[in-house]
């Protein structure tokens, strides 16, 4: 089986586990805990905060860590938009209609039960924001802004420099959605001008419940959840240390190949969307073709279903999927892509290929497998 929907979820790495395991047995203490156990395992916690920190051009005290990219964004949408709000203040929020569910949610709860207004910023049919529209979007009661750095489904990446730009000139704190940009583009704070940054750990090679919140200690941030007070009183509840290592350990590594893995699996998607774009006539690539994630390519294939597409793939070894695993499930086109002005017929044809970090070789035999997998699916039809 060769497993194409890295997107979605990855293996853990055998690094990140053989690190993770002290704190899973000798040194499993509780890091609030006062005794030898309890300390070793809050030097060991205090030691990912740093290794993470280092990586997002940020203090130790800026990291949160989380149960993963889902709780990362809610903090963030939510917890920014109401760190600094009191009840009956008029606020606002601004994202995009392509967002992650857990941003598109969390903005809905401030509208609905908060009284927030929000705009949601259109995009081109690249997937790209206009930052014309953006600028003309942005408020002086504008509580925060909410980006994905990179399109779960399409691959799409933002010129989030650009767009901090903006926020910045305004004092507007603005999240992004590193959860898909991680290992594949550069995420320092020194560069891109967030002020906050969610990222999941199962995309890197590390568990699934892992994830950080990135955010500035200037920005005022409400909690999510209360109890302890840990997490310098952002988070609360007992942190999972191995898993904070496992996090910290699976980032490094990523990091560390990031400039040449990105090159080299850069190629090998360049190669296979010609191949599936020469063999299929009625594909058509979504989302943005050269501002993309180096390890996602995209599809539309008109005339079929995108559903029976991945199941013949499957019959001939290859897994994928037709877009965003939070959505799986439902019977509705992507958000994604009828934001971008693809018709709901055409959107549900969709199939996204999502590479490995360790992608090495040529995707050819899997071009000629989707343009079978096509071809079936058309014939049975």
């Amino acid at each position: 089986m060769l497993y194409l929907d890295n997107a979605a979820t990855t293996a853990v790495r055998p690094e990140v586990l053989e690190a993770m395991a002290p704190y899973l047995t000798r040194w499993f203490g509780n890091p609030s805990s006062h005794h030898t156990v309890g300390e070793a395992a809050a030097e060991a916690l205090a030691g990912a905060r740093s290794r993470v920190a280092r990586i997002l051009g940020l203090r130790a005290g800026d990291i949160v860590f989380t149960s993963g990219g889902t709780e990362a964004n809610n903090l963030a949408v939510k917890g920014i938009a109401l760190g600094s709000w009191m009840p009956g203040e008029h606020r606002h929020v601004v994202t995009t209609p392509i967002e992650h569910e857990s941003v598109l949610e969390s903005v809905a709860f401030l509208e609905r039960f908060h009284g927030f207004d929000a705009t949601r910023v259109a995009v081109g049919p690249d997937a790209r924001i206009d930052l014309d529209a953006l600028r003309a979007a942005l408020r002086a009661d504008t509580a925060v802004v909410s980006i994905g750095y990179a399109n779960n489904e399409v691959g799409t990446v933002q010129d989030v420099a650009a767009i901090a730009a903006e926020t910045r000139s305004r004092g507007i704190p603005l999240h992004i959605d590193g959860v898909q940009a991680a290992g594949w583009l550069p995420l320092s704070a020194a560069d891109l001008a967030y002020d906050a940054i969610s990222l999941a750990g199962h995309k890197l090679g590390a568990p699934k419940g892992t994830g950080v919140l990135g955010v500035r200690g200037r920005i005022p941030l409400e909690p999510l959840l209360h109890g302890g007070g840990q997490e310098r009183g952002r988070r609360s509840g007992t942190e999972d240390v191995a898993g904070a290592v496992g996090f910290a350990t699976a980032l490094e590594l990523a990091e560390a190949e990031r400039v040449a893995t990105a090159a080299r699996v850069a190629l090998l998607r360049d190669a296979f969307i010609a191949r599936v774009l020469a063999a299929v006539p009625q594909a058509r690539l979504t989302g943005d073709a050269v501002h993309r994630l180096p390890g996602t390519a995209s599809f539309t294939f008109a005339g079929t279903s995108g559903e029976a597409v991945l199941l013949e793939l499957e019959r001939r070894g290859i897994v994928s999927s037709s877009g965003s695993a939070c959505a799986a499930g439902s019977d509705e086109p992507s958000h994604v892509l009828l934001a971008m002005g693809v018709a709901p017929e055409v959107a549900q044809t969709a199939v996204r290929f999502t590479f490995p970090h360790t992608l090495a070789r040529s995707l050819d035999a899997v071009a000629d497998a989707v343009a079978a997998s096509v071809a079936a699916v058309q014939s049975s039809g």
